[in-house]
């Protein structure tokens, strides 16, 4: 069981690195006679005063299943990640761990010194490993730093936890090598030996060494920053590596081969010289308008992990699956850590629907072809989901037409119309007494169940809301004259009750009536109008007025509307 050494991050600029760390064995495990180790250790940090410091980060491992919990001068570290290995000698399995964790602020407060690594508890998994020598313990720190006088390079950070014997090739992704000039390699390994001149270290195919790292033992307990070879079972390595790698290079294989000693392999670190920009793309969630396929894209193309700046009219296309529907470009230079934001109205042919993905290409004409050779050509996408909101639909509501009760006043109960527009459920409607209100969603008219218009024809405006667009429909409120009721008793005693010939649903309603009244014998005593009071018993045709005695009398109504025709007529009985 191990992990992959693999790609953990690219950083690009005025950069380099260098190692700090110390072993805690007290001597090589090959040839130690009693098992001996240390609770602590001690590394010196000396940067220049140019450098600065960008990335710190810390590695422990040693023999048997972890501790994760330590102390770096005297402050409580936890690892953030962790690795393991295990391998079967004798039959019997042996585990191996590392640990990861970031350090930056730590070492950016305390600056150059001494760090002090304690507090690692193995001793129990130390004596079970004595027995094969595969005993170890160690730690390190990995500096990224920047100086103004540096050249702009790029840094690709790997780790894992990979072991040999036998061989192990591990491939290097994403460089691009533009000068090999101070091309450089960095390992942190573990549990190699100087006693065990059985291993090579190959770059490219090309077998590596240096003054401290002979070819056949290049893991051998060697500190390349500080020229010790006193670091027991574990090796903090820098090679060149110029005369390895070609320019336009955008990958490296190292391989490693051991027949005898067991090393494992936590980190690699390589340096080189590529003064190329990055773009990327980001795009902000649009808003839609309601049945409309034109939508408003707002972007931003940075060209942060770069070492050189993104020209001016670097193209961006937007694809939907695998069409391009707009093309457009940057339009200033984008300095390195920079960013430019950008707009374009996209208009979205309806053959695809309302649902989709907008992907946005950086660095892409419109053919799927860049224009810019960048750092890494595999990060210029950006995708997000698009729906487009229409208005919902809607049932036709018909005109309610209730009776006219005076100068066309009426009460009208639409409640019903609610879910009778509506063809989803889900959707929410409102009435409103105008168009204004409708579309703002304000002063709704809250009893539709007994509701008065005042005059009519009266248009009511139904809003029908689907949460993100609304349609608004309207209907008619009229009214119509219905047919008089005629209450034929009158009681002309002043009582309030009854005192005059009362004809619902006449006045105001049949504004132009005439009434006439007439005794038994056929004699006219009273004529009426909407402008005169009810009869009360007087007779006002003739000579004079006097009071009509008790008893029957007749009537005829013109109504004068053309949906009358013909008058009413009927009796009365005149009471007093």
């Amino acid at each position: 069981m191990s992990q992959n050494v693999t790609l953990l991050e690219q950083i690009n600029g005025r950069y380099d690195f260098t190692f700090v760390g110390n072993t805690l064995n007290t001597g090589e495990n090959n040839v130690q006679a009693t098992l001996s180790y240390l609770t602590s250790s001690t590394a010196n940090l000396n940067l220049d005063s140019e450098d600065v410091v960008q990335r710190a980060y810390l590695y422990w491992a040693g023999s048997g299943t972890g501790d994760f919990e330590i102390k770096l001068n005297d402050n409580e570290i936890s690892a953030e990640r962790t690795f393991s290995h295990s391998r079967f000698i004798g039959g019997t399995l042996f585990n191996f761990f590392s640990a990861f964790a970031d350090v930056t602020n730590l070492v950016q407060v305390t600056g150059n010194g001494d760090y002090t690594f304690s507090d690692l508890d193995i001793a129990t998994d130390l004596a079970q490993h004595f027995t094969y020598r595969t005993n170890f313990s160690g730690w390190a720190i990995l500096i990224v730093y920047e100086n103004p006088n540096l050249p702009l390079n790029q840094l690709n950070i790997y780790d894992g936890l990979q072991g040999v014997p036998d061989a192990l090739q591990i491939e290097l992704t994403d460089l691009y090598v533009l000068n090999n000039t101070n091309a450089k390699a960095g390992f942190i390994a573990w549990e190699g030996d100087s006693q065990l001149p059985t291993e090579t270290f190959t770059v490219n195919g090309t077998i590596i060494s240096n003054p401290f790292n002979p070819p056949n033992n290049v893991f051998n307990s060697t500190n390349s920053v500080t020229g010790s070879n006193q670091l027991y079972n574990m090796d903090l390595d820098i090679y060149e590596i110029d005369d390895y790698i070609s320019i336009g290079d955008t990958n490296a294989s190292i391989a490693l081969t051991s027949f005898q000693d067991f090393i494992m392999i936590n980190t690699v670190i390589t340096k080189l010289n590529s003064q190329l920009p990055d773009a990327t793309i980001v795009l902000t969630p649009p808003s839609t308008e309601c049945d409309s396929r034109e939508i408003l894209i707002d972007f931003t193309v940075s060209n942060l992990n770069s070492t050189e700046f993104l020209p001016a009219a670097t193209p961006i296309t937007f694809y939907i699956e695998s069409q391009p529907i707009g093309t457009t470009f940057t339009q200033g230079i984008i300095p390195i850590g920079g960013n430019e934001n950008g707009s374009i109205i996209l208009n979205i042919p309806e053959s695809f629907g309302l649902n989709f993905s907008l992907i946005a290409n950086v660095d892409d004409d419109g053919s799927g072809v860049g224009i810019v050779i960048e750092l890494n050509e595999n990060n210029n996408t950006f995708e997000i989901e698009i729906d487009f909101n229409v208005s919902p639909d809607f049932n036709t509501l018909p005109n309610i037409r209730n009776c006219n009760l005076g100068l066309t006043r009426g009460i009208f109960d639409f409640s019903s119309y609610e879910e009778l527009v509506k063809t989803n459920s889900l959707h929410e409607v409102s009435f409103h007494e105008n168009w204004d209100d409708a579309n703002q969603n304000i002063n709704p008219i809250f009893n539709p169940s007994n509701y008065e218009a005042i005059t009519t024809p009266k248009e009511i405006y139904v809003r029908i809301d689907n949460g993100g667009c609304y349609a608004i429909t309207q209907f008619l409120l009229e009214t119509y004259n219905c047919p008089p009721t005629v209450y034929n008793a009158v009681s002309a005693n002043n009582d309030g009750m009854n005192d005059g010939f009362f004809i619902d649903g006449l006045r105001d309603v049949f504004t132009n009536f005439e009434l006439l009244i007439f005794n038994r014998w056929g004699k006219h005593l009273w004529t009426g109008n909407n402008n005169k009071p009810d009869w009360d018993g007087y007779v006002s045709e003739g000579v004079g007025s006097k009071q009509a005695p008790e008893g029957t009398y007749y009537y005829i109504l013109y109504l004068n509307d053309p949906d009358y025709t013909e008058p009413l007529t009927g009796y009365l009985y005149l009471t007093r």
